[in-house]
């Protein structure tokens, strides 16, 4: 089982050394001092005074090691001399000259990961934040961000500890900030907490398994966000037939556990017209009649995590009580082979009225995405939508992990995502849509199909996509290769990543709100 974290914010003055000989607890607990250095090693006249002599070994480890003080580099020595902590770490904080720009919320956050990366057991840590540079509330909050998502784990289902010899209750990891102005730091951290809550929810979301996240259990999820002041809307089998909504009903239609759409809203934008969100939501997916190899198929458990984003970040908008009107809107479906499965060849008429013919059973995203993007840029008149989805494999041979596609019809919003996204490390790469690509989507017998052949795979389903919005402007994050399974960071050690919450949220925050 995990260690529990517990993290603190108090003045300078109250980061101080324990009395010699009393490093560590009387509980055994080891004491942990971190301090931050900039280039060549410098410290602030606040982390100096702490060391005291100590500084002379940090020099001289400094030294050994030819410690620059670049982010990502760090000392850790244990029995400092001069010290009665039984640890110190020094984290550097000099940043390449492309990333000297970066705000706090990335910068700060990965610092923290990179402590909590150092703090794998029980201990008391006192952290002195006082970098040479100086440090602003919000990198001080966005540090102990940084280290909460690093910290995150999911242990649901485990029932024994690594050590079955083991049986003491989960141990602590007790962490004291120092900072300048803790009541700033623990103002600007309301936000920060809002964000990490909101990655944490779509994390959990996404590494839940598909037994036990059914489309229905997942709408049951959703609307606890009512808690929180959320307006959730819950759209059953009956209304969504009513509706029109049958490429999103095809899809479910081979299993025993029925589809569901999940219409979220926050108003706190008064009168404002809404943003929204869409998030593809296949709980499972076996590809239905045209069945996924084995291998590997268990990861499609992950199939829903732009439905995953989409809740977690309307979490966000809540705990922060965002000042705009906020639409979230998730498609949640199982596909399965099962006897009522729809098939290839089959034609189905979309809530736009527009006819698919679906050739392959396992482009299926696309199909509950066409749905629920008519529907809300035709009853809410949104300023814009934003879909997310793991949607095509081909996006992972185009991009690998460290971009989610990003299509779009609105230029404006397209630069708006690609300024954010290297704001926040969460980054997109746009790729072309144009008449010529629609064209491979032509059908014989209707109004389309839902795959367009081999080539240019992520751009034909974003073509296809495209013709379920109108004139809102809109853009397509293709996240199969962020969502999952993707490359661990200083921030996230998670098989589900909780990708695009930080993203979108930043997104509103600088441009849609009052």
């Amino acid at each position: 089982m995990s260690t529990t974290l517990t993290i603190r914010f108090a003045p300078f003055s109250q980061i101080a050394a324990p009395k010699p000989g009393r490093g560590v607890k009387a509980d055994g607990t080891p004491t942990v001092l971190v301090v931050f250095a900039g280039k060549d090693g410098e410290l602030s006249v606040g982390t100096k005074k702490l060391l005291g002599g100590a500084k002379e070994t940090v020099d001289r480890a400094a030294k050994a090691t030819k410690f620059k003080g670049n982010v990502g580099s760090s000392l850790d020595i244990l029995a400092p001399h001069g010290l009665a902590f039984d640890r110190l770490i020094v984290l550097g904080t000099v940043r390449k000259e492309d990333e000297k720009d970066l705000p706090p919320q990335p910068k700060d956050a990965l610092a923290g990961g990179a402590l909590m990366a150092k703090l794998s057991s029980a201990c008391k840590v006192s952290v002195l934040f006082d970098p040479p540079h100086g440090a602003s509330a919000d990198e001080g909050a966005a540090l102990a961000a940084g280290m909460r998502l690093r910290h995150y784990k999911f242990e649901t289902y485990k029932t024994k500890k690594k050590d079955s010899k083991d049986t003491k209750g989960p141990e602590a990891i007790d962490v004291t900030v120092g900072v300048a102005d803790p009541a700033a730091v623990k103002r600007a951290a309301v936000v920060q907490d809002a964000i990490v809550e909101g990655v944490i929810a779509a994390r959990d979301l996404v590494n839940e398994p598909a037994n036990v996240l059914t489309p229905v259990e997942f709408a049951k999820r959703a609307a606890e966000l009512r808690k929180l002041g959320v307006q959730v809307d819950i759209l059953d089998v009956k209304a969504m037939q009513k509706l029109g909504m049958n490429t999103l009903l095809g899809v479910g239609q081979g299993s025993i556990n029925e589809s569901r759409m999940v219409v979220m809203r926050w108003n706190g934008g008064g009168k404002a017209q809404p943003v929204s969100f869409i998030g593809k939501g296949v709980t499972f997916d076996t590809g239905g009649i045209s069945i996924k190899p084995a291998a590997g198929m268990e990861d499609m458990k992950g199939d829903m995590a732009g439905a995953a984003c989409v809740t977690g970040l309307m979490r966000t908008f809540a705990l922060r009580k965002a000042k705009a009107n906020i639409i979230g809107a998730i498609g949640l479906v199982e596909n399965m082979p099962g006897h009522n499965a729809q098939r290839p060849g089959d034609i189905v008429k979309s809530m736009s009225g527009q006819t698919v013919e679906v050739i392959n059973t396992d482009a299926e995203g696309r199909l509950v995405l066409a749905d629920v993007l008519w529907y809300i840029q035709d009853k809410y008149k949104p300023q814009f939508m934003i879909n997310l989805a793991t949607l095509t494999g081909a996006i992972l041979v185009a991009l690998g992990n460290e971009h989610a596609g990003l299509f779009s019809n609105n230029d404006e919003l397209s630069e708006r995502l690609a300024a954010t996204g290297k704001a926040t490390g969460e980054k997109v790469w746009r790729l072309p849509l144009s008449p010529g690509y629609d064209k491979m989507l032509d059908s014989k017998f209707a109004d389309m199909k839902n795959i367009g052949g081999r080539f240019a795979g992520s751009i034909t389903a974003a073509q296809f996509l495209q013709r379920f919005v109108n004139k809102t402007p809109w853009a397509h994050l293709d996240i199969a290769g962020t969502g999952m399974s993707s490359p661990s960071n200083d921030i996230n050690q998670s098989w589900g990543s909780g990708w695009g919450v930080r993203l979108l949220d930043r997104l509103v925050a600088a441009h849609y709100e009052k």
